[in-house]
């Protein structure tokens, strides 16, 4: 999504910002504007040729030349075009370096934490914000649920904007005053280089598991991808690992003496950490411990991974400035980001959380988190997504046996077969003691999970979180995980917890 800034507020000369780079058909180029894609390009603007991994942005040099670009951004010259050429070895990271140049170096001028790991990205995001929010300072952030420029906020399309949109909306929050912002990086947008142009004064890892592999194609390109944020990190500025995951702590030999490092985690020896104290489906009591100093800490969220995450968020607050009893009170005036563990409540007497894990390592974590603290049955319901990485599905199903009742339903089938995806869910749950129930409509598997629930029962609805369609085939449906539950329990209690008279 773009925001609607009419052009780049700059120009940029390439040959001073890639004075490595060599020139076809010119001594120099000054860009005005800049696309990575045909469709878009205007008259006077550059074209980076980009390959993709489904296609080659070779073949629409043609097209955007005739849509009116006047110059090429390529990593070998291209024989038979007339435009001059800019040769780089990285088109992708130079197009997002010269996107940030052209938005008049927002990054430079802002401090922007980027957060990167398979989970707890948009909750540790929405916690910096908090945080920031309570010290009287504005923060933008831009990630899965929503971009925000520290005034305005837009539904997002892509975890992490794509570079032109990336660079266009911290040029806005400088426009409006906002000093510092917090980002998802996905391992999609790393692996890209989408942010390849920018300067963090803050990296942090919150965990590094399994997810997307049918993209990366194993574990060490992805972990190879999260890595990049670190590269991203200016002089001065702040790497945060989490101790506890070692996914994250492999990262530790690769900070830079350049940059500070803090850990965090709830191991004690962590710069930052906590010591749970109490934990109930009401939220969780903890001590949090920042460099030596101490102080108790309440929040409404629930699970040790959120805690995690509330660690995460206090490193980029500490090295920020903030005080500690800053730090305490943005924690605890947060409540939950849309569809994290978010709680339905319509006077029905068990607990219905709606979540977004869609991953195994984040589905078992929010099951453990409620498990332990729920006194009657656990009942989950389901599903992986279509057209993406089938070797995690099993992996859900595995995770899935820490329920005591689990429901294996649809998520966003996409081209597949809703049965097929069930089928290969199944599979990590062929020697399981729970024997799940199979309900391919996600309505009716969250109606069927809603109306066994008992009073002291737990009900998890996991996988879709925030989202407010499904995509069956080509089509987008309206479909809320919240809305759908908040429908089915209007039906069975009234607001105060009594049941409704059945109608004669």
């Amino acid at each position: 999504m773009v925001p609607s800034v009419p052009a780049f507020p700059a120009a940029a000369s390439l040959r001073r910002l890639f004075p490595q780079a060599s020139f076809v058909g010119c001594a120099n180029i000054c860009a005005t504007d800049a696309f990575d894609n045909s469709q878009n390009v205007r008259p006077g603007s550059l074209f980076a040729v980009v390959h993709g991994t489904k296609v080659d942005g070779v073949q629409y040099v043609h097209d955007a030349i005739v849509r009116g670009a006047t110059s090429l951004l390529v990593d070998r010259p291209i024989p038979g075009v007339s435009i001059p050429q800019c040769v780089v070895s990285d088109v992708r990271s130079a197009f997002s370096r010269l996107c940030e140049a052209l938005a008049g170096d927002p990054s430079r001028r802002l401090d922007i934490a980027g957060v990167t790991g398979t989970n707890g990205k948009t909750t540790t995001t929405w916690l910096i914000r908090s945080l920031l929010a309570r010290a009287g300072q504005r923060c933008g952030v831009l990630g899965t649920v929503e971009y925000s420029d520290g005034v305005t906020t837009e539904s997002s399309s892509l975890t992490t904007p794509a570079s032109r949109p990336l660079a266009r909306w911290l040029s806005r929050m400088v426009a409006n005053g906002t000093r510092r912002a917090a980002i998802e990086m996905s391992s999609h947008a790393l692996d890209q280089r989408r942010a390849a142009g920018l300067e963090l004064e803050a990296a942090i890892v919150t965990n590094i598991t399994q997810d997307h592999f049918d993209y990366h194609q194993g574990y060490e390109p992805y972990r190879e991808a999260k890595a990049r944020i670190l590269e991203l990190v200016r002089p001065g500025g702040v790497i945060a690992l989490n101790m506890d995951d070692p996914g994250s702590w492999s990262l530790r030999d690769r900070v830079h003496d350049s940059v500070a490092f803090v850990s965090f985690g709830l191991k004690p020896t962590a710069d930052i950490s906590a010591q749970v104290r109490e934990e109930s489906l009401g939220g969780t009591r903890f001590r949090l411990s920042i460099h030596g100093r101490s102080q108790e800490c309440a929040t409404t969220m629930i699970g040790r991974h959120n805690i995690s995450n509330c660690l995460a968020a206090a490193t980029a607050g500490a090295h920020l400035c903030l005080s500690l009893e800053d730090i305490v009170a943005g924690i605890e005036q947060f409540h939950c980001v849309p569809g994290r563990l978010e709680r339905i409540q319509c006077g029905q007497p068990f607990d219905v959380f709606v979540d977004y894990a869609h991953t195994d390592d984040a589905l078992r974590r929010c099951l453990q988190s409620v498990r332990s603290i729920t006194p009657g049955r656990l009942i989950c319901v389901f599903g992986a997504g279509g057209d993406r990485d089938r070797t995690k599905r099993p992996l859900l199903g595995r995770a899935a046996e820490l329920a005591d009742v689990a429901i294996v339903t649809s998520d966003n089938p996409r081209s597949e077969d809703p049965r097929q995806i069930i089928d290969e869910i199944l599979a990590g749950m062929m020697d399981s003691a729970t024997v799940p129930i199979i309900e391919p409509d996600r309505a009716a598997a969250i109606a069927t999970a809603l109306r066994m629930a008992e009073p002291g029962d737990c009900v998890l609805i996991a996988g879709k979180g925030h989202e407010t369609e499904q995509i069956i085939g080509d089509r987008k449906l309206p479909f809320d995980d919240r809305q759908v539950a908040r429908g089915v329990l209007s039906e069975q209690w009234r607001p105060l917890g009594q049941p409704r008279r059945a109608s004669a």
